[in-house]
């Protein structure tokens, strides 16, 4: 029988005196931030050496998975923003010592999780073909195209179920063990990559399918793996799967943070498609650049995303615990050591942007345009810097939507609208263009929704020790 005394820990809830909310702060982010920066870090390494397997494929299959990526940028953004949503109500609710919530967002994660799926893997299925014919007549590049798409979309119950989960672990303040997932998927990924995309030790060359079902693969072994630990490695909380029936109330909780969340990472793969037009009416190399960047880019974003995990529930916690100093430490380390980050990788966009394009093969045009590319694409790095961690303060504190006013700012009511206008006078250049000015624009958004939020929900809290 249930003991329901009132000072009885329920089951899946924390020990007493909980690190978020006493262990120092520096201690406390390095040591949280740093397993999801390696994890971030390995994921960027098994982007750019997918792409630079692809790209020896030939130009035409880089430029196929290229048009993919907007796409698995949404897959992404659906299970990481849902995830997100579901961190902060675990850290949130832990923080309040409300256990029996925090189990109820973690057992909905997985129901949530199935759920996308469903319509990813019928999107898969039967929209493939028709949106890459929309970009090209090229029948060779838009069946890679589709064949790629539709093994990533189809198998896609992987990823969501990696992403919600790890977002579980990292809502408890555990930061190790979604680290370690992410780790063997990446590492089963890259191993299986050359095989299945050339055929080694009796394999058939699948080419750019294989590279697909190597990606499927190696999320099928990270999915397995992290799905483990939340079910029996962890006891923060507990996933209640008997009897489960789906509660409005904990999905209201969670969607409330998670739908802005999951839109403002969906727009960059809008944006990109729509960027991909624009380019695409230029030359099939603009794409392939733009996607390079991308790829690229990620060595310097995904270090500054694992800071913010790393930062996101501490700072949900001391709120919840109602602690403004220790959450506002968290805020000022997390931006410094974001920009920190960030102009190194300014520096090195701006110093040898020719070594990174070498990476793909670029030659001529392609490396040229690269260049170019890089140098002014790369001035964005340090607003970006200070724009998401800010954000993750909007997120942990459950105001989500925040964070999707200053993407909508950055991505729809200015990138777009810029790299439209400014490509008729400068082509491509002008798509480059658009995104430090936008970033400058969404900075400065950005820094009046946090005043606002500061002088609502931070200022009024008593002051305590650290």
């Amino acid at each position: 029988m249930a003991d329901n005394h009132a000072h009885a820990r329920p089951a899946g809830g924390p020990p007493a005196g909980n690190k978020m909310g006493t262990a120092p702060i520096p201690g406390l982010l390095f040591k949280m931030a740093l397993p999801a920066v390696c994890s971030m870090m390995v994921q960027a390494i098994y982007k750019v050496v997918d792409s630079i397997i692809v790209s020896m494929l030939s130009e035409s299959a880089l430029a196929a998975v290229t048009l993919v990526f907007p796409v698995q940028m949404l897959l992404v953004a659906v299970g990481v923003g849902t995830g997100i949503g579901i961190n902060s109500l675990i850290a949130r609710r832990l923080g309040q010592k409300n256990f029996e919530d925090a189990n109820a967002a973690a057992t909905h994660g997985l129901f949530l999780a199935f759920c996308s799926w469903v319509v990813f893997f019928l999107a898969g299925l039967f929209l493939s073909r028709p949106f890459y014919s929309w970009y090209s007549d090229d029948p060779a590049l838009v069946g890679m195209a589709t064949t790629y798409g539709s093994i990533v979309l189809c198998v896609s119950i992987f990823t969501l179920f990696q992403c919600i989960c790890e977002k579980i672990l990292q809502g408890t303040g555990n930061m190790i063990l979604p680290m370690i997932s992410h780790l063997i998927g990446c590492i089963v990924n890259l191993i299986l990559d050359p095989i299945m995309i050339f055929g080694y030790f009796g394999c058939p060359a699948f080419g750019v399918a294989g590279a697909a079902l190597a990606t499927v693969i190696g999320q099928g072994f990270g999915m397995a793996v992290v799905l483990f630990f939340v079910l029996k490695k962890q006891k923060e909380v507990k996933i209640q799967l008997k009897g489960f029936r789906p509660q409005g109330r904990i999905i209201k909780d969670i969607y409330t943070v998670a739908l802005p969340g999951m839109i403002m990472q969906a727009i960059p793969s809008f944006v990109n498609i729509f960027l991909n037009m624009i380019l695409i009416g230029f030359s099939t190399t603009a794409v392939t650049v733009l996607g390079v960047y991308f790829k690229l880019q990620s060595f310097v974003f995904m270090p500054t995303f694992g800071l913010g995990q790393g930062a996101l529930p501490i700072m949900g916690y001391n709120f919840g615990a109602r602690n403004r100093e220790r959450l506002m430490q968290t805020l000022k380390l997390a931006v410094g050591s974001a920009i920190v980050i960030m102009t190194v990788g300014l520096a090195l966009f701006q110093t040898i942007p020719d070594v990174f394009m070498g990476f793909f093969k670029a030659e001529g045009t392609m490396l040229t345009m690269g260049i170019q590319a890089l140098r002014i694409l790369s001035l964005c790095f340090v607003p970006a810097a200070i724009g998401i961690s800010v954000s993750n303060l909007f997120q942990a504190l459950g105001y989500g939507t925040y964070s999707l006013i200053t993407t909508l700012c950055r991505q729809l009511f200015t990138v777009l609208p810029l790299a439209f206008f400014l490509s008729r006078v400068y082509a491509e250049k002008g798509v480059w263009m658009a995104y430090p000015l936008a970033e400058i624009v969404s900075l400065t958004v950005c820094t009046i929704l946090f005043i606002r939020l500061y002088k609502k929900e931070i200022q009024p809290i008593p002051k305590k020790t650290l």
